[in-house]
């Protein structure tokens, strides 16, 4: 896949899809309910390499350029999240090429070794995973080109988990002049832990009307325009998980779609399927089977 420069955002080239999500919808802020705001601060920004762009009493918007990317919102009297309940898996920042990923993964090398969980080759992505210090689930990686990735028969992309060395990945991209400014990353999936995936793929798929892309029976994979995910749900550890309990880790995911008439378009459609949602105008708000809420909202004004 390549990335193309548009409204602020680094995002996927869109193909034509048959889902209802608009091809060019794209995944936007996250935000993270947190107990120590000056010590998350300071892992997504001096670890992670993200800017702060606002911070005001007991919130924290990071990202890079003019794209927010990270949201940390100070809860300090919620428990701990569950982990085996449904909720975050990981956030995944998207960068703009590889330079721009070695630089952040030396920065992790350097400052949070002990976060590094693992490495990933996905064929349409390389990627490396980590922990951040209250426990939330992050992924940074980067795209290869859409057209060396496989389309199998029914439409959706091959993917696979292969072998991944970081140290060899730095020594192939680590340059001395990546630059980390400007708007050269942004969230590029969201990935989930729900209770079950026949409910995650009525939802998601049936609802809000992504294309599946890959359907795993323990995972599921949608996304619009073609991109290999948007949102990744799995049940690896949340098998079963009930309706989420307040607590810090994931607050709302943000999804945003070209216009407001597909924001109306989709509460449209939610109202169809029996789904509560909230329109004031300019966001659509709406929960998930598990109570994980979802702001959506258009890229124009």
């Amino acid at each position: 896949m390549s990335l193309t420069p548009a409204a602020g955002a680094w995002r996927a080239a869109s193909v034509s899809t048959a889902g209802a999500a608009p091809d060019d919808t794209r995944m936007d802020t996250v935000e993270l309910l947190v107990r120590d705001l000056d010590a998350m601060t300071a892992y997504y920004q001096q670890a992670v390499t993200l800017d702060v762009l606002d911070q005001s009493g007991a919130t924290a918007t990071l990202g890079r350029g003019t794209q927010k990317i990270m949201r940390l919102r100070q809860e300090k009297d919620l428990p701990n999240a569950n982990p085996r309940g449904a909720g975050l898996y990981h956030t995944a920042i998207l960068f703009q090429d590889q330079h721009q990923l070695a630089a952040s993964l030396l920065s992790m090398a350097e400052r949070v070794p002990q976060t590094f969980t693992g490495s990933a080759d996905h064929l349409v992505s390389e990627a490396f995973y980590f922990t951040d210090p209250e426990g939330n689930g992050l992924e940074l990686y980067h795209d290869r080109p859409r057209d060396e990735w496989t389309i199998l028969p029914d439409g959706g992309v091959q993917m696979a988990s292969l072998a991944l060395d970081p140290n060899a990945f730095l020594q192939q991209w680590l340059t001395t002049d990546a630059a980390t400014t400007g708007d050269t990353a942004a969230i590029g999936h969201v990935h989930l832990q729900v209770g079950d995936i026949p409910s995650a793929k009525a939802f998601y798929a049936g609802v809000l009307g992504f294309d599946v892309t890959a359907d795993l029976g323990s995972a599921l994979f949608v996304s619009a325009g073609g991109y290999h995910h948007h949102i990744g749900m799995n049940t690896w550890q949340s098998a079963g998980a009930g309706p989420r309990a307040a607590s810090l880790g994931l607050g709302d995911v943000r999804i945003v779609v070209p216009t407001r008439d597909d924001v109306e378009a989709l509460a449209d459609r939610i109202r169809s399927h029996g789904v509560d949602g909230a329109d004031d105008g300019h966001a659509l708000r709406l929960a998930d089977p598990w109570g994980t809420r979802l702001v959506i909202t258009p890229d124009a004004p």
